[in-house]
């Protein structure tokens, strides 16, 4: 139901309950804040300003960036033998999270068992800031441009941050839960040869989907803005869904399927009707669900091949975890 006063019509309370369930308590405590040395910068200025090693394979970094408003972190889990000297790379796995909740590049973290879960791979796992609401996108801000600019931040300030200073390779898997997953996929779609491998966990991945009875993407944009990034417009991402069209579909993975053509790809998403994460009248686990299921279908149209997972399930980290553990093999086999 695009743009119909969300507020208004109890549709936010509703949702938000449902982030409830999901969102954490805060942001991880982290000790031991250390002065970064010095490291690579990107190409437009972009440095790490901050490191942290709140555990031994752990460290956060803080990154200050000429395309955001703020600095921004990411938590690096590093592989066995990981060293900054240059002697070696290795393969990447960005893990993305969705757009609510405090605890950004500490999600994947605080709310899974990935740090034992990736222990003996060979990989380094980056698990950046995304924005609270931000969609993984260069705002569009009325045609203007201009900051925030998260994609920008990702793939070239951070991807040539991590090349020049810590050891990332050029063999690359992506994945995210919720928005997370609508990131990892319209990265993957919007920059090819990027990335070898990209999945989707209960990821919204038919933004243009529309459902004058239900809840759809324009509605979560709205919500997303309203809540992480107060006194902005919704229209700011991406404008209106149907004035500035184009716009939309240039960042919507299923107008952008036949682009993930060599991309070994999983996605996966539950009914909304599971009880075993806690959830109830789970909209946006029944809305995920939707589009996956309509994106799959264009996927196979195309001849794209793609595992799926549909499962009874809800909006929640019991179910990303259990995901994430079925994906890895797919996504690592590709890129080690």
């Amino acid at each position: 139901m695009w743009r119909r006063g969300l507020i208004g019509m109890g549709v936010l309370a509703g949702v938000t309950g449902v982030l409830a369930s999901i969102a954490p308590e805060g942001p991880a405590r982290v000790p031991g804040r250390r002065r970064a040395r010095p490291a690579a910068t990107a190409d437009d200025g972009a440095a790490v300003i901050g490191e942290r090693s709140p555990g031994r394979r752990t460290l956060d970094l803080t990154v200050r960036s000429p395309v955001l408003d703020h600095p921004a972190h990411a938590r690096l889990l590093l592989p066995r033998g990981w060293t900054r000297d240059g002697s070696r790379t290795w393969p990447v796995l960005w893990l993305l999270h969705g757009a609510y909740g405090e605890d950004g590049h500490t999600a994947w973290t605080a709310h899974t068992d990935v740090e034992g879960l990736t222990e003996d791979l060979d990989v380094l796992v980056v698990m950046p800031d995304g924005g609270p609401g931000a969609h993984y996108t260069d705002w569009w801000n009325r045609g203007d441009g201009g900051p925030p600019k998260w994609e920008t931040f990702h793939l070239t300030e951070l991807r040539q941050i991590l090349e020049r200073g810590y050891g990332a390779g050029a063999a690359r898997a992506v994945a995210g839960n919720a928005m997370g997953g609508t990131g990892a996929l319209a990265y993957a779609a919007r920059h090819r040869g990027l990335f070898q491998a990209a999945a989707s966990f209960s990821g919204f991945v038919h933004t243009l989907h529309r459902d004058d009875g239900g809840l759809d993407v324009a509605d979560l944009v709205e919500l997303g803005v309203a809540v992480g990034r107060p006194g902005a417009a919704w229209t700011d991402v991406w404008g209106e869904p149907g004035a500035q069209r184009v716009v939309w579909r240039q960042h919507n993975p299923y107008d952008l399927a036949d682009r993930l053509a060599g991309v070994r790809l999983y996605v996966s998403a539950g009914d909304g009707g599971g009880t075993r994460g806690g959830g109830r009248g789970d909209v946006l686990e029944t809305l995920a669900h939707t589009l996956t299921r309509d994106f799959t279908g264009k996927l196979r149209k195309l001849g794209i091949p793609v595992s799926a997972h549909f499962y009874e399930g809800t909006h929640s980290w019991t179910y990303w975890e259990r995901e994430l553990h079925a994906a890895l093999p797919v996504l690592t086999a590709v890129i080690t």
